[in-house]
């Protein structure tokens, strides 16, 4: 029997059987198992990757297999099984090698039976998984303790037990050709813009890569063309159910990769990246000084440090009471250089903390802060006010909510301090402009990425702005062109639970 797509099964037990196990890789890979046994009589045999399927009820499905009579199957064997010799409740039949090929490599059964003409799938699949565990870089003092795992199932029955609507759709799609990575798309059908979804479906079903080993990161690259360059990140990750559910009841798309924890929101603006759960987990006032602090933190990390260069290489730019802010003495190399060496010095810590195990985490921050400090400043290859103004802007960057934002925010710190750095103030302006242009003329998925301000929408800026109430969150976003714009009714329309009389009595 050749090899290719679309083959069907046929009557001969044989013939379908040696197929199977030539393409799954029976006796080659140690992994790929066919297990063959008589169903009343007929010869019958089970296929499946061992490690992917749970054996208690595979075992009480061939069980139930074995005790079958002749009478129990004939006639019409196929759907006497379906109906009556398979107790489980998610079976299928398939026509095709390739369908049952894929179902057997993702964790189902295929059971193949003598005489009949079709694969059944059975589906008792059970894939290794961690618990759900509250992510590391999303982390709140008071809220929920779970997260995403490595499972899409366990993913899907997150989202589930938040958003209990019928209308929620969970549309799952396979990518790679030699992957076959299962991708799930979860939106509300009465909510989400039907032209946005098949958006996201269409780029998705045009990929045609072999595999996605790196999952969402390369998902993200291969539905947003164009945005290889652009340091800015045009979806928004999670590993947190609980953003990712309030995301799909403001009508985003929710895009979830089998084998990954973080899943993809989209579409995203700039002012999504700079919010956190943290700001909805405490009271409005709060949750508003929590969002300011960010925003202030942010803005230093992006400016101060290239501020600080352009006005201690021109003194004069600083009136008469601001003169103390430039060093007193420059040190063995220029500030842009030693600003560079700060600068890869904190990335360099920062990536040698990944790898570093974690007993060993003091000694290495003690080495950062002796050697590489201290040391560097009495050699005179540092100053302090540049490890001051870089020590400000890392901080600035681990509170970005979005790590990605946060990389991207890098980049353009490092674009000003090199403008800066060699054209002086045309540098400044310069490099402000270019770095306001590129982030004015980004989109994310047709979305403009500085909405609301770019184009300016007072509505939306607010809540961005302003870290509003529950009761008065009452539309969704409209730059997503929402089928049903309205989240609840304004609390002055609404009828009174009790009568006036009764109020304030318990």
């Amino acid at each position: 029997m050749e090899s290719g797509a679309n083959i069907k099964f046929s009557r001969q037990y044989e013939d379908n059987i040696s197929f199977l196990k030539e393409e799954i890789g029976v006796g080659k890979s140690f992994d790929a198992v066919c297990r063959e046994f008589r169903i009343a009589g007929k010869p019958a045999a089970l296929l499946f990757i061992n490690g992917l399927v749970n054996d208690q009820p595979a075992t009480e499905v061939m069980k139930r297999l074995m005790l079958l009579h002749r009478e129990e199957i004939l006639p019409d064997t196929l759907d006497k099984l379906l109906e009556e010799g398979l107790p489980h409740f998610q079976v299928q039949a398939v026509e095709t090698f390739d369908e049952a090929i894929g179902q057997i490599l993702s964790g189902p059964m295929a059971l193949v039976v003598e005489g009949v003409a079709r694969g059944i799938i059975i589906d008792v699949r059970q894939y290794p998984a961690r618990p759900p565990e509250e992510p590391d870089i999303e982390r709140v003092i008071r809220g929920s303790r779970d997260g995403f795992s490595e499972t899409l199932l366990v993913n899907t029955a997150l989202i589930r037990r938040r958003i209990r609507d019928p209308k929620l759709r969970l549309e799952m799609i396979q990518v790679g050709k030699r992957s076959k990575s299962d991708i799930c798309i979860c939106y509300l059908d009465d909510v989400t813009n039907p032209e946005l979804v098949e958006m996201v479906k269409g780029r998705l079903e045009e990929i045609q890569i072999d595999g996605l080993p790196m999952a969402e990161k390369s998902v993200e690259e291969l539905i947003t063309p164009g945005s290889y360059w652009n340091p800015f990140p045009r979806v928004r990750y999670t590993e947190r159910p609980d953003v990712a559910a309030v995301h799909i009841l403001e009508g985003h798309i929710v895009v979830m990769v089998d084998a990954s924890p973080s899943v993809l929101i989209a579409p995203a603006t700039y002012f999504h990246h700079v919010q956190h759960a943290e700001e909805y987990r405490q009271s409005p006032a709060p949750g508003m000084y929590i969002r300011w602090l960010r925003f202030g933190a942010i803005l230093l990390s992006l400016l101060l440090g290239p501020l600080w260069l352009l006005v201690s290489l021109h003194p004069e730019l600083l009136p008469e009471s601001l003169k103390f802010i430039g060093p007193e003495e420059v040190g063995a190399f220029p500030l842009l250089l030693q600003f560079l060496i700060a600068e890869g010095a904190i990335d360099l810590m920062r990536m040698a903390a990944i790898h570093t195990p974690t007993p060993l985490g003091t000694a290495l921050g003690i080495i950062a802060a002796v050697l590489v400090g201290e040391i560097a400043v009495k050699m005179g290859f540092l100053i302090n006010e540049v490890i001051l103004y870089t020590a400000i802007a890392a901080v600035g960057t681990y509170a970005t909510p979005s790590f990605e934002l946060a990389m991207g925010n890098r980049l353009v710190r490092l674009f000003l301090l090199l403008m800066v750095g060699f054209f002086g103030v045309t540098g400044w302006w310069v490099g402000i402009t270019v770095s306001f242009i590129l982030i004015a003329t980004t989109r994310s998925f047709g979305i403009p990425y500085l909405w609301p301000l770019i184009p300016f929408n007072w509505q939306g800026l607010r809540t961005i702005l302003v870290r509003s109430p529950v009761p008065v969150q009452n539309v969704r976003p409209s730059i997503l062109r929402t089928l049903d714009p309205v989240r609840q009714t304004p609390l002055p329309a609404r009828k009174p639970r009790w009568p006036r009389n009764n109020r304030g009595k318990f």
